[in-house]
């Protein structure tokens, strides 16, 4: 019987350049989508996927990080003498067990490979999970939960993976395809950020994984890959063709990049338009933004 995924690794040490000047004293991690900050999905969705144990792999300033996650008495007492019972229970969501979350520190930026490796042992012998709290995925059901559903019937590492257009595939990690079963495909290989045009197909790896513990032993092992750094992509990619195995898992749910401007502002707007409280007031202002462009044209 397969071991349970109950531990996740959250790298969160990088230091969110393209946000600045905001990331000057505010963690991108803690940027919020309209009202909950982006580890907060992130956290979320690994409680639906079962996880128990959260690692997170920080850098120096991140320490506003962990404060959010601590308990805050003063504010509690304020909305408990006021009656602010949903307050209450939001901000509930928002606490962490003690014991449940751990603190690991990257020192140097050497690559996902590396702050993965940095988290090795509290993981010790155990499957575990990775979430890239910049990937924000809306699904009815939770994109980690559907990867650990799947990760029970075929062991091994599991990536998710999404098609992305051709000319954007020199971007992210991209599975070489050995045997394409629907929702799983089985992978022969892993191409971190293909040259234009070399590419090996169009499924590209998006930051939710399931890893065995030998993903750690491979990341013991390796030097630096592309662009200098040490790459998690490589360190799985050993593991093909061996027992272990490597697949993707082509999620259902929309991706979001909130890692870019962009992606954060088009995520925004969805996650909006989602809420009942905030939906009318939302598409009308759409509304009339889109029919004054309209006008000036």
């Amino acid at each position: 019987m397969r071991k349970k995924v109950t531990k996740a690794i959250f790298p969160v040490a990088g230091l969110g350049t393209r946000f600045l000047p905001a990331t000057k004293s505010v963690p991108k991690e803690i940027m919020t989508l309209v009202d909950r900050p982006l580890v907060q999905y992130a956290i979320d969705e690994a409680r639906a996927a079962g996880i128990k144990e959260f690692i997170f792999v920080t850098s120096r300033g991140k320490s506003a990080l962990e404060d959010y996650f601590d308990h805050s008495p003063v504010l509690e007492q304020e909305l408990r003498r006021k009656g602010k019972k949903d307050l209450m229970k939001v901000l509930k969501s928002t606490n962490m067990d003690s014991g449940a979350i751990a603190y690991i520190r990257q020192h140097k930026a050497l690559g996902l490979g590396h702050a993965v490796w940095c988290a090795r042992r509290l993981i010790g012998n155990e499957p575990f999970a990775v979430i890239l709290p910049d990937d924000v995925i809306a699904a009815e059901t939770p994109c980690l939960q559907q990867m650990v559903e799947a990760y029970a019937e075929t062991g091994g590492n599991m990536v998710a993976a999404m098609e992305v257009a051709p000319e954007k595939a020199s971007a992210y990690g991209v599975l070489d395809v050995k045997e394409d079963m629907g929702s799983i495909v089985e992978v022969n290989g892993m191409v971190e950020k293909p040259a234009q045009g070399e590419a090996p197909s169009n499924l590209a790896v998006i930051g939710r994984y399931v890893l065995g513990p030998s993903v750690l032993q491979n990341l013991n092992k390796l030097k630096t890959g592309a662009g200098g750094e040490i790459q998690l992509t490589d360190a799985i990619a050993a593991d093909i063709g061996t027992e272990n195995g490597v697949y993707g898992y082509r999620f259902r749910g929309q991706r979001f990049d909130c890692g870019s401007k962009s992606g954060f502002l088009q995520a925004t707007v969805a996650f909006a338009l989602a809420r009942d409280d905030l939906r009318d007031d939302l598409s009308r202002y759409l509304r009339d933004v889109v029919q004054l462009e309209n006008a000036a044209e």
